[in-house]
């Protein structure tokens, strides 16, 4: 597979709040995250999540597990990296309501396992079409699904970042964990919420489409958001067969 990344601190921020991790020694497995909250501390409970999923992943996982076992451990590696924000937020008075959005993707035997809490985004690209596959836990995106406002509406409205969901922000978290079929997917993308608030999706898709090499579909989509205003930390992992 061909892999790339970028990541940028954005044309406004003091400090890029995003960690992202590209492990492929023991496993495959790909981690954006995007931080937030107390002074400088988003950063430090982005790294936290990624290197706490990372670890408790590599350790634990092997091909020989069943499917929901998978899942499992995905799950206890959300859980562990929550509980070491979640102390250490209230260890640091500078770091008091840290916490941190968080999607992986683990490539295991025949299947793509995705992992998810918050608003940094995961994409299949299959035929040269594009889907979203992770739900936004954010307000807005639970107003869209309870038919309180358009989608057109949703990307103007003032609360558009607030998220209901992050590792860390609380003593238990409620993580999405699903598989797909590796076959089913021809690109796989992962970002922060400064790529997707944005550039639309199929702007995505066809930068994704135009260029061969993964590290120039990364670093395009994030010069793309920086042109529109840089307003935020961008990530992306861009992974095609």
């Amino acid at each position: 597979m061909d892999i790339g990344a970028a990541s940028h601190i954005g044309k406004v921020r003091s400090i890029n709040e995003d960690s992202y991790c590209i492990e492929q020694e023991n496993v495959e497995l790909y981690i954006v995250a995007d931080g937030m909250g107390g002074y400088s501390c988003g950063d430090l409970a982005s790294s936290i999540a990624v290197e706490t999923i990372k670890d408790h992943i590599v350790k634990h996982i092997n091909k020989e597990l069943e499917s929901e076992l998978v899942k499992g451990i995905i799950h206890e590696a959300f859980n562990v990296a929550n509980d070491a924000i979640y102390k250490e937020s209230l260890s640091n008075a500078n770091c008091i309501g840290m916490g941190t959005t968080t999607t992986l993707a683990l490539y295991l035997n025949d299947k793509v396992y995705v992992g998810h809490v918050g608003d940094s985004r995961a994409y299949v690209i299959k035929n040269n079409q594009i889907k979203q596959i992770s739900s936004d836990h954010s307000l807005i995106a639970e107003l869209v699904k309870r038919g309180e406002i358009s989608e057109d509406e949703a990307k103007l409205h003032p609360k558009r970042n607030v998220i209901t969901r992050a590792l860390g922000t609380s003593s238990t978290i409620r993580s999405d964990i699903f598989f797909l079929d590796n076959r089913e997917i021809d690109i796989l993308m992962l970002c922060t919420d400064g790529l997707s608030n944005y550039v639309e999706d199929e702007e995505i898709n066809k930068i994704l489409m135009s260029y061969k090499n993964s590290e120039e579909c990364s670093e395009e989509l994030v010069e793309l958001a920086n042109s529109r205003g840089g307003y935020d930390n961008i990530t992306v992992i861009t992974i095609k067969k």
